[in-house]
C-alpha cells in the first residue's frame, strides 16, 4: 500500500507531502489543486511505461506545468497581507514526483536538458531516479540509483553495481532496466505502478461508447472509455460478485435488474425497471443511470488493482445515487487501495457516515490554496510525512 505521496513544484503543488490511507478522499474548493493532485498520479504512473516526459510536454512542457511562484514559496507580508513578489531564478528547474510503499518507494527529478538541446529544448528530461526499500526514502535503504545518463543497483552482495552508463535522458529506467534477474526490485516498483488504475469523467452522451453494442468477451476490467461496459457487467455477474452487483443496482434503482442483451457475439446492456413491459435499452438510459452502472462495474472489478484512483465520480449523478455509491466505494476499499477526488459535500458526508459503519482506514483530506500554493488544511510542517528528495 502507498503511504505517502510526494510532489514537488508541478502547478500549485509547490511542495506537498501527503498521507494516504486504504481509502483516501481529497476535496477542496475549485481550483485548490485536486486536478493537479489527480493529475501527479497519473503522471508517476505514465513513467513506469516511459510515459511521464511525453505527457509532461503535451501540457506544454516544464515551462507550463513547474511551480510559477516564488522559489521559497509563496508568503505574505507581515502588515500589509499582500503576498510577498517572486525574483529571479538561481536554482536549476526542479519537477519532482515520489511515493513510499510498505515495501518499496520511487522518485524521479524532471528538469529542462542542457543546451544545445535542438529542436526539442523545452522537453523534460529526468535528472535523478531512486528505488528504495521501506516506507521512508533515505541513502541506506537505496536499491536503485540514476544520475543523468548513469544508473547504479545494489547486486546480491549489498554492493553497487554499474547497470549502465548510456541510459537516455528521456528513458526511465523502470521501463529500460527492469530485468527480473539483474534488478528485480525496478521490475517490481514497475509492475505496482502500472497496476494502478484511474477513471476520469467516463462519458454518458448519446454517442458514448457504454451505449452502443460491441463484441463481447470476458472483461475483468472496465476500459478506461467504458466502452465494454456490458462485457464487464456480465463478467461481474458470472465470475464476480453478483449478490452485490444486484444489490448495487436496486439501491439506486429499486425494483430494478440489468439485462445483457447478447446477439451474434454483440453484448448490449439493459435494464429492467418496475412497472414497464419490456427492458430499456442503452440508448434509452438517463445519463446518470449509465454513469452509476460504470462506476459499479468499475468498483466492482473481479480484478482489483494495487490503486484505484476516481476523478468526480459524482458527476451528472442525482443526489439519491450519491449515498449507493458512496458504499461501493468504501466496499472497494476492502480489496484494493482507493483515492478518491471530489467536491460533492453529499457524498462525501455518505462517503464518512459509511466508514463510521465499517470502521475502515480512511483520511478525508481538505486542499487549500494560500497565495497561489496549494496545501492541506490543518496540516503543520511537523505533521508531514518525512520525505527526502535526491540531490542532484
Amino acid at each position: 500500500m502507498i503511504r505517502t505521496l510526494a510532489v514537488e513544484n508541478y502547478r500549485s503543488l509547490r511542495q506537498l507531502y501527503l498521507p494516504l490511507a486504504r481509502l483516501t478522499v481529497v476535496t477542496g474548493a475549485n481550483g485548490s489543486g485536486k486536478s493537479s493532485l489527480y493529475r501527479s498520479l497519473r503522471l508517476l504512473s505514465d513513467a513506469a511505461r516511459n510515459g511521464a516526459v511525453a505527457a509532461l510536454a503535451r501540457e506544454g512542457g516544464l515551462p507550463s506545468t513547474v511551480w510559477a511562484g516564488p522559489e521559497g514559496g509563496s508568503r505574505f507580508k507581515a502588515k500589509s497581507n499582500r503576498p510577498v513578489q517572486g525574483t529571479t531564478r538561481t536554482s536549476p528547474v526542479a519537477l519532482r514526483l515520489g511515493f513510499a510503499g510498505d515495501d518499496l518507494g520511487f522518485a524521479m527529478d524532471l528538469g529542462l536538458p542542457t543546451p544545445p538541446a535542438g529542436a526539442f529544448a523545452f522537453d523534460p528530461v529526468i535528472k535523478r531516479e531512486w528505488v528504495w526499500a521501506g516506507p521512508v526514502p533515505r541513502p541506506a535503504a537505496l536499491l536503485a540509483d540514476r544520475h543523468n545518463n548513469v544508473v547504479r543497483v545494489r547486486g546480491d552482495t549489498g554492493r553497487w553495481e554499474v547497470a549502465t552508463q548510456d541510459l537516455r535522458t528521456f528513458d526511465s529506467m523502470l521501463t529500460e532496466l527492469a530485468d527480473p534477474r539483474a534488478a528485480p526490485e525496478l521490475l517490481a516498483v514497475r509492475e505496482q505502478m502500472r497496476s494502478w488504475r484511474f477513471y476520469d469523467h467516463l462519458r454518458t452522451d448519446a454517442q458514448a461508447p457504454a451505449r452502443a453494442s460491441h463484441i463481447g468477451t470476458r472483461t475483468m476490467v472496465l476500459g478506461s472509455d467504458g466502452g465494454d461496459l456490458a462485457a464487464a457487467l456480465q463478467t461481474i455477474r458470472e465470475v464476480g460478485d453478483d449478490e452485490a452487483l444486484q444489490a448495487a443496482v436496486d439501491q439506486a434503482f429499486p425494483g430494478s435488474a440489468i439485462e445483457i442483451d447478447v446477439l451474434g457475439g454483440h453484448f448490449e446492456l439493459c435494464m429492467r425497471q418496475h412497472g414497464l413491459l419490456r427492458p430499456l435499452r442503452s440508448a434509452e438510459l438517463s445519463d446518470g443511470t449509465v454513469r452509476y452502472l460504470l462506476w459499479i462495474a468499475a468498483l466492482l472489478t473481479p480484478r482489483p488493482p494495487e490503486l484505484l484512483v476516481l476523478n468526480e465520480p459524482e458527476t451528472s449523478l442525482h443526489q439519491e445515487l450519491l449515498r449507493p455509491l458512496a458504499g461501493l466505494i468504501v466496499d472497494a476499499a476492502l480489496r484494493c487501495q482507493v483515492v478518491v477526488v471530489s467536491h460533492s459535500s453529499v457524498l462525501i458526508e455518505a462517503i464518512r457516515d459509511r466508514i463510521a459503519e465499517r470502521g475502515s482506514d480512511a483520511a478525508i483530506v481538505e486542499l487549500i490554496k494560500e497565495a497561489g500554493q496549494t496545501r492541506v488544511l490543518g496540516q503543520r510542517v511537523l505533521e508531514e510525512p518525512f520525505w527526502s528528495w535526491p540531490s542532484r
